[in-house]
């Protein structure tokens, strides 16, 4: 495959209408081991249930070092607009727009490059019920999407780096992900 052409592939997720996209080199990215505390405190419930959330996907130095292999890479945000600080639908509806697009970035985008790794927010799309509630393989492992933060990847350092906020006020939402090559 010929090397990654940056502005063609910024111009393909831009396509996906994210609320904003920017490349980013993988060396500006801090990572913070004291998330997967966070993890474990399973307040998304999905903790030791996905095979692409901790503790199944990994030991944190093994996928920081995953992250770190790569050089460039393209953030993507999403921001959903909420009725009220407590709106759940609305917090839903945002991930499915956000999913949707990370989906199309898997599907479409990822597979024209070389050697890629797409990472998402919160556990992988791609399947209602994750293999691992029965300790089956994952049904899909070319598609799987891990997420910056299992990853270890402090996600609002790399947004201001990108040009981005990571809070963008009251009753949003905002969601990114990371294309890396």
């Amino acid at each position: 495959m010929p090397q990654v052409d940056e502005n063609a592939l910024l111009a393909s997720i831009k396509a996906l209408e994210p609320t904003a996209c920017s490349p980013m080199a993988v060396s500006d990215f801090t990572f913070r081991l004291e998330f997967r505390a966070l993890c474990e405190a399973n307040r998304c419930g999905h903790y030791n249930k996905k095979w692409t959330c901790p503790p199944l996907v990994g030991e944190a130095e093994d996928l920081i070092n995953t992250v770190k292999s790569y050089q460039r890479g393209v953030l993507y945000q999403y921001i959903g607009q909420l009725k009220h600080s407590m709106d759940w639908k609305g917090t839903l509806a945002a991930g499915k727009v956000f999913n949707a697009i990370t989906v199309k970035i898997v599907e479409d985008i990822a597979p024209t490059i070389e050697r890629s790794l797409v990472l998402g927010a919160g556990p992988c799309p791609f399947c209602d019920v994750c293999a691992a509630k029965k300790m089956d393989p994952c049904r899909f492992p070319e598609k799987a999407v891990r997420s910056l933060e299992a990853h270890c990847v402090d996600v609002n350092a790399i947004a201001g780096v990108c040009g981005m906020k990571y809070i963008n006020g009251p009753n949003t939402v905002t969601l990114f992900g990371g294309l890396l090559f």
